[in-house]
């Protein structure tokens, strides 16, 4: 079965970046969208960043626009998300997705997902 393992979290000051990886198995890497959702407490679940499957196509959320990138390698199954000039608000935590088919931003669409890993900035 799919499975999706999420790294790199962890506490940064405001200003700082984090680099986040998520390694598929399972699963034909190269044939699947690839996306990034976030879930602080007490709010849904968004997504920040989605990347097609051949990387032609992304996708990032306003919040993060600029400040943020998501790229993959499919040699590697792994698809990253570059997080720079980290603000308090984006402290949650971060899950990666996986869909067949073209790159969409609602978590509903999204059948396999990773546990998440923990972003904390602090101000």
């Amino acid at each position: 079965q799919v499975q999706l393992v999420e790294s790199g979290g962890g506490l940064v000051q405001a200003g700082g970046s984090l680099r986040l990886a998520c390694v598929a198995s399972g699963l034909t890497f190269s044939r699947y969208a690839m996306a990034w959702f976030r879930q602080a407490p007490g709010k849904d679940r968004e997504c920040v960043a989605g990347i097609s499957r051949s990387s032609g196509t992304t996708y990032y959320a306003d919040s993060v626009k600029g400040r943020f990138t998501i790229s993959r390698d499919n040699a590697k199954d792994t698809v990253y998300l570059q997080m720079t000039s980290l603000e308090p608000g984006d402290t949650a935590v971060y899950y990666c997705a996986a869909r067949t088919g073209v790159m969409v931003t609602t978590r509903g669409l999204y059948p396999d997902w990773g546990q998440g890993t923990q972003v904390t900035v602090s101000s």
